[in-house]
């Protein structure tokens, strides 16, 4: 199985100087390809792709005021011409937007592959690099396992991050449990388990919005491009870093601790982009962290032997009775506990959701279809989906 792991580092002044000027060289490269196949597609309705490109940096490199790509790897150039063609494939394939261009102020990335580092005694020597890297191992890798791909990238916050991609060949599966859990995902709790446990939402960036906000002020005040504009730039970057950490923190020893302890865990598949447009809410959503939650149940239930349910998004989770089935018509955000007026039983929102979702979720199981509210019926019974029909 292809993991990653990334680790911060600290470089030398002789290797963040070369490290920085591999960056511009990378961002350099990406954004004029952008531009000559941009301008080939507009102009002479051409399309290039990444020989003609790679053609084109093998005679960039031969001018005169381009002679300093000669003074990095070039490993990391045509690497380069090679994301710059997957984000084209994406765009194409309706995936993603239409390709940007790479901006100096987001710190930047470089990859390099095995013909442009070297791995000795658990160390990296990059290439035109005589010392390895300083890295801060949080964990070791593998015994037995060489990295097949370092990549190397400094955020906003000027935090030098590299990251080694390897094969894992050992065998993770945890012993197999009998639990199984439903999480209705919320604000005021950031998630709520079928068993009537409810997670509490830390809002990391409540925490430090009132640094967030003095930075951001004085960067404000600044003459933009000045040196004191970019210490305050750097200033706001780091605030925004400590609660990115702090939420994938909390996430990752959350997450962690579902797939320990549930076979299966069943959640609703939320559309977050559409629902991080509601401007009230938008940054409660994003503090929460709901994506970044979905994302790392997903590929930790596929390294530990676990099963990850989604249901269709547009199922009554919270109006519907979990006694009686009986779903109601209206339930404002602002009801967090109500009756069913069919058999009387008393609900916690959140709990009941989460019931609800866990009984989906075994359904669609057996089933192995998805479930959801049918639009065309009465009362909001239950269909499967049309694949399942057939």
């Amino acid at each position: 199985m292809q993991k990653a792991f990334s680790y911060r580092f600290y470089p030398t002044t002789e290797q963040e100087s070369l490290l920085r000027r591999t960056l511009g060289c990378v961002r350099l490269v990406y954004n004029r390809a952008l531009a000559v196949r941009t301008e080939a597609w507009y102009e002479r309705k051409e399309r290039l792709d990444y020989v003609q490109t790679s053609a084109l940096l093998t005679k960039w490199k031969k001018q005169d005021d381009l002679q300093f790509l000669n003074e990095v790897s070039s490993v990391p150039l045509q690497q380069a011409l090679r994301h710059l063609q997957s984000a084209f494939s994406n765009f194409f394939a309706g995936r993603a937007k239409y390709p940007n261009f790479k901006k100096k102020r987001n710190g930047g990335s470089a990859e390099f592959t095995k013909s442009a580092f070297r791995w000795k005694d658990a160390k990296v020597f990059l290439a035109k690099c005589n010392e390895p890297l300083n890295i801060r191992w949080s964990r070791r890798l593998p015994d037995g396992v060489e990295p097949s791909t370092v990549t190397i990238r400094l955020n906003p916050a000027g935090q030098w991050y590299i990251s080694l991609r390897f094969d894992d060949p050992r065998e993770l599966k945890l012993q197999p449990v009998d639990p199984s859990v439903g999480l209705d995902v919320g604000m005021s709790s950031l998630i709520t388990l079928s068993t009537g446990e409810k997670i509490a939402n830390p809002k990391h960036f409540n925490r430090y919005y009132k640094r967030l906000r003095k930075a951001q002020r004085s960067l404000s005040r600044k003459q933009k491009g000045s040196r004191n504009w970019d210490k305050a730039r750097l200033k706001v970057a780091k605030i925004h870093q400590k609660i990115s950490d702090s939420r994938k923190d909390h996430l990752h020893k959350l997450t962690t601790r579902l797939i320990r302890e549930n076979q299966a865990i069943i959640i609703e598949s939320l559309a977050v982009k559409n629902m991080v447009k509601n401007r009230q809410l938008a940054r409660s959503i994003s503090d929460a962290g709901w994506g970044e939650l979905v994302r790392q149940l997903e590929y930790k239930a596929q390294w530990y032997g676990r099963t990850l349910v989604k249901i269709d998004r547009w199922f009554p989770s919270s109006k519907r009775c979990g006694q009686c089935g009986h779903i109601v018509e209206r339930l404002p955000l602002s009801v967090r506990e109500w009756d069913c007026p069919k058999c009387g039983a008393h609900h916690d929102r959140d709990i009941n959701a989460a019931r609800n979702i866990l009984a989906v979720g075994h359904t669609v199981t057996v089933c192995g279809a998805g479930v959801r509210p049918d639009r065309h019926t009465s009362g909001g019974q239950l269909r499967r989906s049309r694949k399942s029909q057939k």
